[in-house]
């Protein structure tokens, strides 16, 4: 099959990995996101009201929506994440079509294992440092240094992948398929955490030691008045565990999807390939 054929099936593929993995957001994700909406707007409220009894200016208004957040959590959120598995189908083309006919494996196996190998690298392992936040987690001064830190964690797990796989073709003639891919795997763990311990979190950026002190976090604490008196609880746990849990299933389900259609699309090209080359060979016999 050419290079061209396994991007278009690369794209089909991701938009439907996408639109099932918007589907499961839906469901899972996004009443942990309205839970988090309605936690910040809460506690705006809240400071506004400390602000003012303590004689400070109120804040401005709340800025006008553009799009409501209606169709944010739904179409918009949507043709998202369809834009997202497609950009994501087309990279796991590439990296298919690299492999394939040189790795002894048939293609839907192939490319799971492709889909395995980059949710590992480019969620997986920089979710262990950065996990997925909802809205009202984070403040919105460190929005760059989060992503540039973030970004570092992915491309470094890309280049300790790339490691990995050097040192696994290395040693496989002395040691081994099984042991060389060992070896090659706790060579991938190793540097993954020693740049996860080089890197700070992100509860020790600036703005957050400013404001929860020793506490290192990135999640609000309680909102107290001068007397330490709560006025505002903090982030509940139970919102931000729910919705880690949501976002890294559905990123699983997103690259799962992907390999198990893109595998099938291309084992059902090649099997139509052999069906119209054989009686090709009958008649010339």
């Amino acid at each position: 099959m050419e290079a061209r054929s396994f991007v278009l099936r690369g794209a089909l593929a991701g938009a439907v990995a996408g639109l099932v993995a918007w589907v499961f957001a839906l469901i899972f994700a996004e009443p942990q996101v309205e839970a988090a909406i309605g936690y910040e707007e809460g506690r705006g409220a809240a400071e506004e009201a400390l602000a003012t009894a303590a004689g400070a200016a109120p804040a401005g208004g709340a800025e006008e929506e553009v799009v409501s957040r209606g169709v944010q959590a739904t179409i918009g959120v949507g043709v998202g994440m369809i834009g997202i598995g497609i950009a994501v189908g087309l990279l796991f083309a590439v990296a298919y079509t690299l492999l394939h006919g040189r790795v002894a494996l048939r293609p839907r196996v192939l490319a799971l294992v492709v889909a395995g190998a980059g949710f590992l690298t480019i969620y997986a392992t920089p979710f262990v440092k950065y996990p997925a936040s909802p809205p009202a987690v984070g403040s919105d001064e460190t929005i760059g240094d989060r992503t540039a830190l973030y970004l570092v964690m992915v491309v470094g797990s890309i280049v300790f992948l790339a490691a990995a796989v050097y040192v696994a073709r290395a040693l496989r003639e002395r040691l081994g398929t099984w042991n060389a891919v060992l070896v090659g795997g706790v060579v991938y763990v190793a540097l993954a955490a020693i740049l996860m311990t080089v890197l700070p979190g992100l509860g020790e950026l600036t703005i957050n030691v400013v404001e929860n002190g020793p506490r290192v976090t990135e999640t609000p604490l309680p909102l107290r008045d001068a007397s330490g008196a709560i006025l505002y609880p903090g982030f509940d746990a139970d919102v931000l565990y729910d919705f880690r849990v949501a976002s890294f299933a559905a990123q699983a389900l997103l690259w799962g999807v992907l390999g198990l259609v893109f595998g099938g699309l291309v084992e059902r090209r090649l099997a139509k390939g052999e069906t119209t080359e054989r009686p090709a060979e009958t008649t010339s016999v």
